[in-house]
């Protein structure tokens, strides 16, 4: 009875080790991307999204997709520079 705990013990034990082995390995390949539809206007210094938040530009890259993108409204300035810092529009919720 004692050595069939023991075997019990030691697979429940490499059983909670692969576990933690496959989220972590799921973990490493979620990858999370750039959607520039989600931006309003551009600016040097970060964005304003659709839904009225300032955003700074979380990677260099994310900019340099953004400008790249057809029709996007991109300024090559600091929002700061405009009274109404760089919000153009009425903003409706």
């Amino acid at each position: 009875m004692n050595k069939t705990f023991k075997s019990a013990a030691i697979a429940i034990a490499f059983a909670g080790v692969s576990a933690i082995g496959l989220s972590t390995a799921f973990a490493a390949d979620t990858v999370i991307t750039f959607d520039p539809n989600g931006v309003a206007y551009g600016y040097q210094d970060g964005y304003w999204s659709r839904t009225h938040e300032w955003r700074t530009w979380e990677k260099p890259e994310h900019r340099d997709v953004y400008q790249k993108t057809p029709n996007v409204q991109y300024y090559e300035y600091v929002h700061t520079r405009d009274p109404d810092q760089g919000w153009r529009g009425e903003w409706k919720k």
